[in-house]
């Protein structure tokens, strides 16, 4: 080195650096901003496939969907008191459902990824306390200590990608989950909806015209302006609300007794929706939360109530059976339900149910089922968490 340079210690913060095939691939996974793309969708379709191929729907499927559609329509519109809007049904299989719910939602996971992301410079690494306690000298663990910083974008993608290809295992179209979508089009998966009817032994055609129901109820309810940017809003805000813990995973390791094999409790680690993305729930997540559950509760009883007052027009009495089924099914808690809760602050249990159909109920009990039409029609007609378990209060504020 000659006299005066600079020594070139670009690669002293790189944990990396003394392994470049390593060095390459933390490069190539964290090209792609906050969340890698390619990951996502690589783990979206492997995980709604499980790696086997799919067949193309059915022609025919595709006609009848968008003739039930047509029927079913005007009965929602009867019901809500609402212009219902017919468009062409989107009759896909689970691979395409993944990959347009990726995209749809791409949004919000951009902010989150965000938001984990948003680490200042004296956070970017562990401080000297914790590297002196982990072996700040031993290289593997400094290396481990720059895992989560240089992988992040990637086991974001893993996650996000591998969430949401679970939930197109289950779901039926697009508004299980109560979230706006743009463009508004309509998505269904035709053998999830057929192999749900087979395995509760209903009718192929009821259990069809009962999702394509609840889906244009869908389309009509996030149809109002009002309804759509709340949701909307806050759903934004709570994924953009986390707060990055830089040390999850590293504090993780640093609790590896000597007796633990350190690649299991990696894996343990990475197990762990709150470790793996470095993420903690943050005060303004907290003080959120009331006002997202309350609109979530609203959102899933309407549709409730509309779904049975329609299937019990135009199904008949194997509407309830029907019903029964599809909430028991959404009723079972899985593990990309709780990772859609971490993430989306999207709660979708009995309890949720219950409070959003007994708000219905009581404003029908109290003022008929004209007194629900308000719920689309009147800008200011979001009911507050308050209004949700008083329904009374609800009806009194649109009085006046």
């Amino acid at each position: 080195m000659s006299q005066g340079s600079t020594p070139d210690r670009s690669g002293d913060d790189d944990p990396f650096s003394a392994i470049p095939m390593f060095a390459e691939i933390a490069r190539a996974m964290s090209s792609q901003g906050p969340l890698n793309w390619d990951a996502a969708r690589q783990f979206a379709l492997l995980t709604a496939t499980r790696g086997e191929s799919e067949p193309n729907v059915d022609p025919a499927v595709r006609i009848q969907y968008n003739e039930l559609a047509r029927i079913a329509a005007l009965h929602v519109a009867d019901v809500t008191q609402a212009e219902v809007a017919t468009p062409e049904i989107n009759v896909v299989n689970r691979s395409q459902w993944a990959t347009q719910t990726l995209d749809a939602y791409r949004h919000l996971f951009t902010e989150m990824a965000t938001a984990l992301g948003a680490q200042d410079s004296d956070n970017l690494g562990l401080g000297g306390d914790e590297l002196e306690q982990l072996g700040a000298d031993d290289p593997m663990m400094k290396m481990l200590a720059g895992f989560n910083k240089m992988m992040a974008p990637a086991l974001m993608g893993m996650s996000v990608g591998s969430m949401v290809g679970s939930l197109a295992r289950r779901a039926f179209g697009i508004y299980d989950l109560p979230i706006p979508r743009e463009p508004q089009v309509l998505s269904v998966i035709a053998g999830s909806v057929d192999q749900f009817a087979d395995d509760w032994s209903l009718q192929r055609d009821e259990m069809r015209l009962w999702v394509v129901t609840h889906e244009l109820t869908g389309l009509t309810l996030f149809s109002a302006p009002h309804i759509r940017d709340r949701m909307s809003d806050l759903v934004r805000r709570h994924a953009a609300g986390f707060k990055p813990d830089p040390s999850a995973i590293t504090d993780t390791i640093g609790n590896v007794g000597p007796d633990d094999n350190p690649m299991e409790a990696l894996q343990r680690a990475f197990n762990d929706p709150e470790v793996l993305l470095g993420a903690v729930r943050s005060p303004e997540q907290r003080a959120l939360a009331p006002e997202l559950d309350a609109v979530v509760a609203v959102i899933v009883g309407y549709l409730d109530w509309v779904v049975d007052a329609v299937a019990a027009r135009v199904i008949g009495g194997d509407a309830l059976s029907i019903a029964e089924a599809a909430r028991r099914r959404r009723a079972e808690t899985s593990t990309e339900d709780v990772f859609v809760e971490r993430l989306l602050g999207i709660r979708l249990g009995l309890d949720q149910v219950r409070r959003g159909k007994a708000f219905v109920q009581g404003v029908v009990d109290r003022a008929g089922e004209e007194a629900l039409a308000q719920l689309l029609s009147r800008d200011d007609a979001v009911p507050t968490a308050n209004e949700v378990d008083a329904p009374g209060l609800w009806l009194a504020r649109l009085e006046h």
